[in-house]
C-alpha cells in the first residue's frame, strides 16, 4: 500500500485496540505504538506493524491517530523525545482522539500548522461497547477541508460523527457529554440502591424503567454490568476523574459553577482512594455497598 492508505496510531488500551482493529479491516495499513506491546499483540498478528518509537510510527504515515491516557501523555507524544510533530510528513494529518484539554488541542493545532501539517482533536464516547461495535460518538474540531479528508477514516469507527467548531471544540464537546454523564451516574447507582432497599427486583425495575424518560447509556449499558457483579472497566475510574478535572478547571475559568459535577468527582475520588482506579465508571455503585 502506498503511505496515502497508512495509518499511525498510537495508543491500543481499552478503546484504541478496537478502533485500530476497523482500520486494518477497512484495509488500512496501520503503524502501532504503544508504551505496552503486549496491548498490541493481537493488532500485529492481524497485519500491524509494530513501531518502538512515535517518529517511527509516523514516518510514513498520511495519518497518525493517538488515544493515550491523560494531558501529560498526548504533550509527550507530541513534544516530546522522539515525538510526532518532528517526524510527521508535511501535509499529513494528525488526530487526537484522547479526551483532553481544549487549550492543550489548541497548542497542537498551532505547532501543526506551522509545520505544514493538518490537525484535529476528536475525542470519542460510547465506552469499550462502541469501540468494538464501531458505533462511537466522535467529537470534532478543527478546519472543515481537514475533517472532511479524515471522515473516512472516522466512519470506520464511529457513526455520529459532527464537526463542532474551530481547535478545541471538540474537546469542549467531549466535556459536555462527561458533565451529564457524571451526574447521570449517580442517579443510575441510586436507583438501583432504592430497588434493592425497596425490596423490589432491580432486573425487573431495570426491564420497565428503561423504557421509559429515565433510559440512558448509563442505565440501559452499565446498570445490567452493576447488577450482574461486572466492574471491568469500559472507561477506567482514573481516566473518568481526569476529565472531571478537566471540565470543573475549564467551568472555573468562565465563572461557571457546577455543583453537580463537583459531588461527582468527590464521590469518584473518594471511590478511587479505596482502590477503585481501575474500575470502570459503573463502580460507583460500590459506594453504596461499602
Amino acid at each position: 500500500m502506498n503511505n496515502r492508505e497508512t495509518v499511525a496510531f498510537v495508543g491500543t488500551g481499552v478503546m484504541g485496540n478496537s478502533m485500530a482493529g476497523h482500520l486494518l479491516r477497512a484495509g488500512y495499513h496501520v503503524n502501532v505504538y504503544t508504551r505496552t506491546k503486549e496491548k498490541a499483540e493481537n493488532l500485529i498478528s492481524s497485519g500491524a506493524k509494530w513501531c518502538s518509537t512515535p517518529a517511527e510510527a509516523v514516518a510514513d504515515a498520511k495519518y497518525t491517530i493517538t488515544i493515550v491516557g491523560y494531558p501529560k501523555d498526548v504533550e509527550e507524544v507530541y513534544f516530546g523525545k522522539d515525538g510526532i510533530l518532528e517526524n510527521a510528513k508535511q501535509g499529513s494529518f494528525v488526530i487526537d482522539m484522547t479526551t483532553s484539554t481544549p487549550s492543550l488541542a489548541k497548542k497542537i493545532y498551532a505547532a501543526a500548522k506551522e509545520k505544514g501539517i493538518y490537525s484535529l482533536d476528536a475525542p470519542v464516547s460510547g465506552g469499550d461497547v462502541g469501540a468494538k461495535e464501531a458505533r462511537l460518538t466522535i467529537m470534532v474540531g478543527g478546519d472543515k477541508d481537514a475533517y472532511k479528508t479524515c471522515l473516512p477514516l472516522f466512519e470506520r469507527m464511529g457513526k455520529n460523527i459532527v464537526l463542532q467548531g474551530e481547535a478545541g471544540s471538540g474537546q469542549h464537546t467531549k466535556m459536555c457529554n462527561q458533565i451529564a454523564i457524571a451526574t447521570n451516574m449517580i442517579g443510575v447507582c441510586e436507583s438501583l440502591a432504592y430497588a434493592k432497599s425497596s425490596g423490589l427486583d432491580p432486573v425487573k425495575v431495570l426491564e420497565t424503567i428503561t423504557t421509559g424518560a429515565a433510559n440512558s447509556f448509563s442505565l440501559s449499558k452499565l446498570a445490567p454490568r452493576i447488577l450482574a457483579g461486572d466492574f471491568e472497566p469500559g472507561f477506567y475510574v482514573k481516566h473518568f476523574i481526569k476529565d472531571m478535572g478537566i471540565a470543573l478547571a475549564e467551568a472555573e475559568a468562565m465563572g461557571l459553577k457546577l455543583p453537580g459535577l463537583s459531588l461527582a468527582i468527590d464521590m469518584y475520588e473518594e471511590l478511587a482512594n479505596k482502590g477503585e482506579e481501575n474500575s470502570g465508571t459503573q463502580a460507583l455503585y460500590k459506594l453504596w455497598e461499602m
